[in-house]
């Protein structure tokens, strides 16, 4: 049985998501409703763990998180403090023993994790535990964690979660959960967001304010580069510890404002929706073109197509329509039946484009394969005069390994073709990128990105051997 999703395959794919409420008798709802608004970040599989000082009660499972839980399954949940998490898989296969948030029993108690990243070292530290005796029941590099925690000698939970980061190298934003204690922690790169908030006398962490908005909470501010939070009660501030001593220069990723984020969350201290506009004003600075309308490729890429409109003053027009009500799929199709389930989530709008002379605006290129597919639709079935390709970030030509899952250094389209061969393929009239350094210009303290999919500089070293050890690393991914 394959993973087919014949729409987004070509994408980034939305790593995952975190959410988490301390002191709040209507913790379980609170955090489905969360992860509901989170769900943009993970598609693959939902969980949600709530404590009552005393025990866990938690369920997980496979599939979006309006199918997974009901009211009786969250009445069942009792507790004030919960834990949640939306999950993609950017390490560790797509099964139920990876779904998270992670629940183990320690020493000291049961203990949760959700986590946003990856850990470059996870495969390392995974294979010198397993020589100790470790056993693990999954294979996502969040267990190489609790196993870290399990074997510190501290006594408090924070001091082990520390003792434990010191170990790994990455990205991650982390939620813990004990019986009564919450922490939240970001690496001291920041490549992943995770927010601080508070909703009357509870306190709640999250991976976008997006999450906040919906459950009525009020922002209070970004955990910090390297920064853990412990929360015991709702009656005293948060206390704030730090990792290691050395501040490290600040690699915090650019897909987030491009594509991963929603565009009404904070990110970054920026509105999301104001860097993507951005992006789409000076990407028709750099590649204009002359048409008659501009449309997008809906829906991540409308923001960026509305700045592009704007900047040359030329009609905006949604001129294909997305099913908003087609899900992921899993089957073996023929290849007819691939070609006709596109069609089944994007059908063109030929009032709108029947004879005229259109830019498509796209947030990205990966594989190229979605591209091609979308002028066809566009140029036959909508029956264009002309199609112009504008893509609001530079092309992609390095994968991520730091928590958003791409495609191989071998599969993306842009790491071994040029701008005119990729256009032939794509079979549009023309073809244009936005810039790295036009893309930098449209966000706040630029250098604080990581722009290492764009141009394979990545913020953290591997051992001089970056190829090589990553593929170790992985085992399914190299450059």
């Amino acid at each position: 049985m394959q993973f087919l999703d014949d729409w987004s395959d070509d994408k980034p794919k939305d790593e995952c998501g975190v959410f988490s409420i301390f002191g709040h008798p209507q913790a379980a709802e609170l955090t489905y409703l969360g992860l509901r608004a989170l769900q943009h970040r993970g598609q693959e599989s939902a969980g949600i763990v709530v404590s009552d000082s005393e025990s866990f009660s938690y369920h997980h499972a496979m599939g979006l998180v309006a199918n997974i839980f009901n009211s009786d399954i969250l009445a069942k949940m009792s507790g004030n403090i919960a834990i949640g998490h939306n999950r993609y898989s950017t390490a560790g296969s797509s099964k139920i023993e990876n779904a998270q948030p992670l629940v183990r029993q320690y020493k000291r108690g049961p203990l949760a994790i959700a986590h946003n990243g990856n850990l470059i070292n996870a495969f390392r530290i995974r294979s010198d535990l397993e020589d100790k005796g470790s056993i693990f029941s999954s294979t996502s590099d969040t267990e190489v964690i609790a196993h870290l925690i399990a074997q510190s000698q501290h006594v408090l939970l924070e001091d082990r979660i520390l003792d434990a980061l010191e170990e790994v190298r990455g990205a991650y934003s982390l939620i813990f959960m004990g019986k009564s204690i919450m922490v939240g922690v970001r690496d001291p790169h920041a490549f992943r967001p995770l927010w601080l908030g508070r909703l009357n006398q509870a306190y709640v962490l999250a991976s976008e304010t997006c999450a906040f908005d919906v459950i009525e909470a009020e922002p209070i501010r970004e955990v910090a580069p390297g920064e853990m939070v412990v929360i015991t009660s709702t009656e005293e501030e948060p206390k704030s510890f730090f990792i290691g001593s050395a501040k490290l220069e600040l690699s915090q990723c650019i897909f987030e404002h491009i594509y991963l984020a929603r565009p009404d969350s904070i990110v970054f201290n920026q509105l999301v929706n104001r860097p993507r506009r951005e992006f789409g004003r000076q990407l028709a600075r750099e590649c204009p073109a002359e048409a008659d309308i501009v449309i997008p490729v809906p829906d991540s890429a409308t923001i960026a197509a509305i700045g592009y409109a704007e900047e040359l003053s030329i009609p905006f027009e949604f001129g294909l329509h997305r099913n908003p009500y087609v899900g992921r799929t899993f089957m073996n199709p023929s290849q007819e039946i691939r070609d006709l389930m596109v069609r089944v989530k994007l059908n063109p709008v030929r009032n709108v484009l029947e004879g005229k002379r259109v830019i498509v605006v796209d947030d990205s290129i990966m594989r190229g394969t979605n591209s091609r597919k979308i002028v066809k639709l566009i140029r036959e079935e909508g029956g264009a005069k002309e199609v112009h390709f504008r893509v609001s970030s530079p092309p992609n030509k390095y994968p991520c390994f730091y928590g958003v899952d791409t495609p191989t250094r071998k599969e993306l389209i842009a790491n071994s073709w040029s701008v005119e061969e990729i256009q032939k393929y794509i079979e549009a009239d023309s073809l244009g990128y936005l810039s790295i350094e036009g893309m930098l210009k449209c966000v706040k303290s630029p250098r604080n990105f990581c722009t290492a999919c764009f141009d394979g500089q990545y913020p953290i070293e591997f051992s001089g051997q970056p190829g090589k050890q990553l593929a170790i690393e992985f085992e399914v991914k190299g450059l």
